[in-house]
């Protein structure tokens, strides 16, 4: 059984290769994004493993099956990129990963918090350059602020469980409370509740229809002046040009970004030799205040062996038919 592995790098290869593989399967790595140009590439191949940033719509899903795809295996939690409809509509099962590592995304979210507060990418590039003076690092104890959790599934629970050791008061937003954040000392409360009580945003709800710029205009002016917004979740959950607003006006006193919403194009790719052409994101990097990391959250040792572990083991299952993990559109 052939599976091509589409936005391949070199960590998925060493990943993949290290975990056993089912009997009969041969992989196929290829570093290229699917998409209408490159779909061409999964011809012959039953599975194809894609990534977040692969287009999976319904021309490409339509260009798969006739090449004789028949299960699409993500190595990711989310798929709002794929047209379920479809995918249903060909006859294309698809899988995903729904846990790989809490902890690996949650820790990346507190240590964006830590760096903006204590300043730790300034002070780094000052001491380089051999200034050792401490002005404009003044940061806060975490000690006793209050925390807002948006989505308390596997990841959103970790991350608070990590802030209440920080000795910070809880506050959570999530259709469907989650007894361990509770146990924790959380509030649940309503969305616009949640942006006035908390000095520190994070963001872990899958975007969907509902959650699609979830944090906007309007829901920034709900948040207290100088709030953190952290986001490791979806970059399709903030309407990003109205952070640069709250960023020029001071309503927001610092962010952290590991998604953007139009990272398809720029992420996972070196492209520091030519000019960046997004200016959303070139204006964002302007600011002081500002850490944007290029969703690499789920990027430690255990969650890679677990992605590459739990989607070959959906194609073994799969093929058995004993399909695990589908997604149902």
């Amino acid at each position: 059984m052939r599976v091509i592995l589409f936005s391949s790098q070199h960590y998925d290869r060493d990943s993949f290769l290290g975990e056993p593989l089912p009997a009969g399967v041969e992989l196929h790595f290829q570093p290229a994004r699917l998409n209408l140009d490159t779909v061409a590439l999964a011809d012959h191949h039953e599975v194809v493993c894609a990534f977040i940033n692969d287009d999976l719509s319904a021309p490409v899903l339509e260009h798969l099956a006739k090449g004789g795809t028949r299960l699409i295996a993500l190595r990711s939690a989310g798929y709002n990129h794929v047209d379920l409809a479809a995918a249903r509509r060909l006859g294309l099962a698809v899988v995903r990963v729904p846990a790989y590592s809490p902890h690996a995304v949650a820790e990346h979210a507190v240590a964006l918090i830590l760096a903006l507060n204590r300043r730790l990418h300034r002070a780094y590039n000052r001491t380089r350059d051999g200034d050792f003076s401490l002005h404009g690092l003044t940061g806060f104890d975490l000690v006793g602020k209050t925390v807002g959790v948006v989505g308390t599934g596997q990841i959103g629970a970790t991350f608070a469980r990590i802030m209440a050791g920080f000795g910070c008061r809880l506050v959570a937003y999530d259709p469907f409370p989650n007894p361990q954040v509770q146990a924790l000392g959380a509030r649940y409360v309503s969305l616009p509740e949640l942006l006035a009580e908390a000095q520190i945003i994070s963001l872990h709800c899958p975007l969907t229809q509902d959650s699609k710029h979830l944090i906007n205009a309007r829901s920034l002016a709900h948040m207290q002046p100088g709030a953190m917004l952290i986001n490791t979740g979806r970059g399709g959950l903030v309407d990003t040009p109205a952070l640069i607003d709250a960023l020029k006006e001071g309503q927001l006193g610092y962010l952290g970004l590991d998604v953007y919403e139009e990272e398809a194009q720029l992420f996972f790719e070196d492209r520091s030799d030519l000019p960046l052409q997004d200016d959303v994101l070139a204006r964002l990097l302007t600011f002081p205040n500002v850490i944007i990391t290029a969703h690499q959250a789920f990027l430690t040792r255990e969650a890679l062996a677990a992605i590459a572990g739990t989607t070959l083991a959906n194609i073994a299952a799969w093929a058995n038919g004993l399909p695990q993990n589908l997604v149902e559109g």
